[in-house]
C-alpha cells in the first residue's frame, strides 16, 4: 500500500466564468470536464488538466458565487505547485504573466529546484516548479490545442504546500500512516530561521511531495475563494482504496469510508491539524462518459444526477468555451 503520488487538488473560486478564462487561456490548461458539486448541484465543480486528465495532473474548483476571499493562516494548504518542463519554460511564462497582468515574483531557488511564484485572479497562491532536476513521478502531455506552446506547457502538478501550527503531528500521518518519507528541508521564504520539510511517496519527484512549515504565529485560516478545499493523492484501484479505509478504522481515524465519484473513487479524512485529505483512485477517467476530443465542452452529469439535468441545467449560469 503505496501512493503514487498527488492525484487532484480543489480548490474555491467564486468566479466560474473567469476561473475558465484564466486557467485555459491564460494557463493553457485543458477544461477536461464541466460538471457539478456533488454535494450541491446548483454550483459548478471544474476540472482542468493535460489532455486527457490524466491521474497528477487535475486541478478543479468548486465554486461558491458568495465566497468571501481567503484569509490564509494556519491549519491551510497554503500553496499549490504546477509542474513545467525546464527552467527555460519559467523565462515563458514571466513574459506571459507580463502580457496578461499577472501578479508574480521572481524565480527563486526552492529545496534545490527553480520556482516562479504567482497568484491567480483570486489569489490562490501558486508556483510554477521546473521539472529539469525531477527523477521522480513522470509529467502528463500538455493539449495540443493549448494556447501555450507544449515544449513550455503545464505537464501537472507538483509539491502540496502545508502551513500548520505543529509540524510533528502531520510528519507522524505523512510518514508512519500514509508511508511518506523525508527527504530535505530547506528555508522558509517567511522565515528563514524556519524549515519547511518535504516528504516523498512513491517514485518521489515533483508530482509526489508535501512540503509542511510550521508557522505558531498565525491564525486559523478561514477558506474563501481563492483558498484549497483539499488534496487528494493516487492509489492504483478500488481494491487498495478499500485497503485504505480498513487502515484507517483499523487506527480509529474518522472517515467517509467508500465514495463513488463516477470519475474516480474515492475516501476522505482528516490529517493531524484539520487539513482535509483523500484518496482517490486512478479510474475510471474522465473520457468515461464523453469523447476524449470533446472533453469539457458540454455539462456532463454522472448516472445518479442523470435524471436531474433539466433541473440542474435550468440553475446553472452559461460558461464561455472555446471549442
Amino acid at each position: 500500500m503505496e501512493f503514487k503520488g498527488v492525484h487532484h487538488v480543489s480548490a474555491i473560486t467564486a468566479n466560474a466564468a473567469e476561473n475558465v478564462r484564466f486557467y485555459t487561456e491564460v494557463l493553457g490548461m485543458r477544461l477536461i470536464k464541466k460538471t457539478v458539486n456533488q454535494d450541491d448541484t446548483s454550483v459548478y465543480h471544474l476540472f482542468y488538466g493535460d489532455e486527457k486528465g490524466n491521474p497528477g495532473t487535475e486541478l478543479t474548483f468548486f465554486e461558491i458565487p458568495m465566497a468571501a476571499p481567503n484569509r490564509n493562516g494556519n491549519n491551510s494548504i497554503s500553496g499549490l505547485s504546477l509542474r513545467v518542463p525546464n527552467d527555460a519554460a519559467l523565462d515563458y511564462w514571466k513574459k506571459r504573466f507580463d502580457e496578461f497582468d499577472v501578479a508574480y515574483q521572481e524565480v527563486m531557488d526552492q529545496g534545490g529546484r527553480n520556482v516562479l511564484p504567482f497568484q491567480d485572479f483570486e489569489g490562490q497562491r501558486f508556483f510554477l516548479i521546473s521539472d529539469e532536476k525531477n527523477n521522480g513521478v513522470k509529467g502528463g502531455t500538455p493539449w495540443e490545442k493549448s494556447p501555450v506552446p507544449a515544449e513550455v506547457g503545464i505537464i501537472g502538478l507538483g509539491p502540496v504546500h502545508l502551513t500548520v501550527p505543529s509540524a510533528n503531528p502531520t510528519a507522524v500521518i505523512l510518514t508512519q500512516l500514509m508511508g511518506f518519507r523525508e527527504v530535505n528541508r530547506y528555508p522558509s521564504l517567511v522565515d528563514g530561521q524556519r524549515d519547511v520539510i518535504v516528504f516523498e511517496t512513491g517514485e518521489g519527484g515533483t508530482g509526489a511531495e508535501v512540503h509542511v512549515e510550521e508557522r505558531d504565529d498565525l491564525a486559523p485560516e478561514r477558506q474563501g475563494r481563492g483558498g484549497v478545499h483539499h488534496v487528494a493523492f493516487r492509489v492504483e484501484d478500488e481494491e487498495e482504496l478499500r485497503k485504505w479505509i480498513a487502515r484507517l478504522r483499523e487506527v480509529r481515524i474518522g472517515n467517509s469510508g467508500f465514495v463513488d465519484r463516477f470519475y474516480f473513487k474515492s475516501l476522505y479524512f482528516r490529517e493531524a491539524n484539520g487539513i482535509l485529505f483523500e484518496v482517490a483512485t486512478d479510474g475510471p477517467g474522465f473520457d468515461t462518459d464523453e469523447e476524449l476530443e470533446y472533453l469539457g465542452e458540454s455539462l456532463a452529469l454522472p448516472p445518479f444526477l442523470e435524471p436531474r439535468r433539466a433541473e440542474i441545467e435550468a440553475r446553472l449560469k452559461p460558461l464561455p468555451t472555446k471549442k
